[in-house]
């Protein structure tokens, strides 16, 4: 949801007020770490995680089945968090693309429910 610009303004600033207060603070909170970049160290984690599940699984063989059965999980969980983490990387919604999806979105929402109640009236004009 958009904020008026009156709500804007007071963002601002209390942004200014507290960059001025506690300049390390809103350094720290503003960050540079967008969703991207933290789903691709996450994905990165992941990948280290399979190996390291790979590892086990081959050690497993020699020593007991138990650690390759770990060793098979770790790399089972190493992906699934590799195939979210890949799956929710998306731009960013303060983006002038995140816009223009929602305007598709709910140009086509509308749409859709314009061919419905179309239909519908067809319907009852045709009397079935």
């Amino acid at each position: 949801m958009a904020l008026s610009d009156e709500e804007q303004k007071l963002l601002e600033q209390m942004e200014a007020a507290l960059a001025a207060e506690d300049p390390k603070l809103a350094h720290t909170l503003r960050g540079t770490k967008t969703p991207r970049t933290l789903q691709r160290k996450r994905a990165a984690l992941a990948g280290v995680g399979f190996l390291a599940g790979c590892a086990m699984l081959v050690i497993g063989m020699r020593a007991h089945w138990l650690v390759s059965v770990a060793g098979f999980v770790i790399m089972l969980a190493a992906t699934v968090i590799a195939v979210t983490a890949y799956r929710r990387v998306e731009p960013s919604q303060s983006g002038p693309t995140a816009v223009k999806a929602g305007q598709r979105q709910g140009s086509s929402d509308s749409s859709f429910m314009d061919k419905m109640e179309e239909r519908w009236r067809r319907r009852q004009d045709e009397g079935f």
